[in-house]
């Protein structure tokens, strides 16, 4: 099995010159990026349909089930981002570890988790824009807010099909512009637009808090149904299946490693930080909405928050939660699109992938044309293709990284024990076995049909690697030369 080594790993991580990413992030700036893409919109809508659909009031523990899989996953990927302060994320851990072709699995998955979010991210900011925008009497065609493959009904009786979806396309070109200019500026305004979420959240969970009504809460744990994972236990880990996607964004930290000051120390601070301050406030969050209104008054409904500031005084709060919701989604595109750029770029650096994708600019020291070319695509395919045809592939997705990362660390740890490590999992390899087991539980709660669009996702990736990466890898190439000399 074809392996890139440990030193080597580390002697691109050292890389200095023109074509290396700018060392421009600290503790704090990652902590933030975890946040911006942990907390999105997925949080205002997710959370309502896992109460109605799977866990009841136990949400709460949906919640916490999908943290406690996060934290082992988290701290596997702390020890391995400090170990390895390489862009590429899992990518890049698994090319040590499990060798290559198991490395573009993860990589090829990585592309599924970042691009096709940002696409359904971005289509979603455009339906929540025009409800922002009709508050005030604004109106955007329907035709310009609908790709071409979908139709509706105006308030006339009249039916009107889609030309492109406008909104959509232009934010991701936009935040493509951003992200474009280095992590600097984008880790200047992901800052700003946290503070701004964050600040929502807490304002919701604080005024909602005092109305509260226990008898919502009756009972707890509602009684299962008969079916696999409609309410009791089955419900809950469900529950903790479908809201993963809110936790996804800490992983998202470790593809920043190259671009970070310090990487041993902060890259840690960011992940685990970003996971603990998410879990709390998710937590909260649950237990205010399930509180507010009883869990059955969310069904088919993707505003659950909307249903829930009803029963208070605060009407007010509900262009608030919808203004928070676009910026979360301004946030969580702006770190797809930093997560998608960096995986890219050190599969092309290894060969996997072509050179357009670790070309640097001159200037921003960042895959410009890399990010350009993406950001493109993202945005045609945000503009051209319905939302229903994404499917929920985000979450199993990251879960099979996760798995593949606690896999990681006990590999390592039995290749490379002595290796120098500023930061280390505890309780190996109780806590690795444990990230494994509690993701596989997720990945096996999720309905069939996302695992059989996974599996045509991976035969896709199989065909370019087979076609392109393995006869273009420069590990492989490196290795057939020296073969030849000797």
């Amino acid at each position: 099995m074809l392996k890139k080594s440990l030193e080597l790993l580390r002697a691109e991580a050292a890389e200095t010159g023109a074509n290396t990413l700018k060392r421009s992030l600290n503790g704090v700036s990652l902590i933030a990026i975890g946040i911006g893409v942990i907390i999105g919109a997925g949080l205002f809508s997710l959370t309502g349909i896992a109460a109605a659909n799977n866990a009841g009031p136990a949400v709460t523990l949906s919640f916490v089930v999908a943290a406690v899989g996060c934290a082992f996953s988290a701290l596997c990927y702390a020890e391995f981002a400090a170990l390895v302060p390489v862009s590429g994320s899992a990518y890049t851990y698994s090319y040590a570890t499990m060798g290559e072709l198991f490395a573009w699995i993860i990589g090829w998955d990585l592309v599924l988790e970042y691009s096709v979010g940002a696409a359904t991210v971005a289509i979603s900011w455009s339906q929540y824009l025009i409800k922002f925008l009709g508050k005030y009497g604004l109106h955007i065609p329907a035709r310009l807010v609908m790709s071409p493959f979908e139709s509706a009904t105006l308030a006339d009786g009249s039916t009107v099909s889609g030309y492109v979806n406008v909104p959509a396309m232009l934010i991701v070109l936009a935040i493509t512009a951003i992200v474009t200019r280095g992590t600097k500026g984008s880790a200047w305004f992901n800052a700003l637009v946290v503070a701004l979420k964050v600040a929502v959240v807490l304002v919701f969970i604080a005024l909602g808090w005092q109305y509260i009504d226990p008898a919502n809460y009756q009972p707890y744990i509602p009684a299962n149904t008969g079916t696999f994972g409609e309410f009791g236990l089955s419900g809950i880990l469900r529950g903790a299946g479908v809201i993963f996607f809110v936790f996804i964004g800490f992983d998202i930290v470790a593809t920043m490693a190259q671009e970070t000051k310090n990487p041993q120390r902060n890259m840690p601070i960011g992940i685990l930080g970003s996971l603990a301050v998410c879990t709390v406030l998710f937590v909260l969050f649950g237990h205010v909405l399930t509180g507010l209104a009883n869990y059955t008054e969310f069904k088919n409904s993707a505003a659950p928050v909307a249903i829930a500031i009803e029963k208070t005084p605060y009407a007010w709060l509900s262009s608030a939660v919808i203004l928070a919701i676009l910026v979360g989604y301004t946030s969580v595109i702006l770190v797809d699109l930093l997560g998608q750029s960096r995986v890219f770029f050190s599969m092309s650096k290894d060969g996997l992938l072509p050179p357009v994708f670790s070309r640097l600019h001159p200037t921003f020291n960042t895959p410009a044309q890399s990010t350009l070319l993406l950001g493109t695509f993202i945005a045609l395919f945000a503009g051209f293709v319905p939302i229903s045809v994404v499917g929920e592939m985000t979450s199993i997705g990251t879960l099979l990284a996760f798995v593949m990362v606690c896999l990681g660390v006990l590999i390592m740890r039995k290749t490379n024990p002595d290796a120098p490590r500023s930061f280390r999992t505890p309780w190996v390899p109780v806590v690795p076995i444990l990230g494994i087991v509690v993701c596989l539980v997720m990945m096996a709660s999720l309905p069939w049909e996302t695992w059989l669009r996974l599996i045509v996702w991976l035969a896709l990736g199989m065909v370019i690697y087979f076609g392109y990466g393995r006869k273009h890898s420069k590990l492989r190439l490196a290795q057939e030369g020296a073969s030849v000399k000797s």
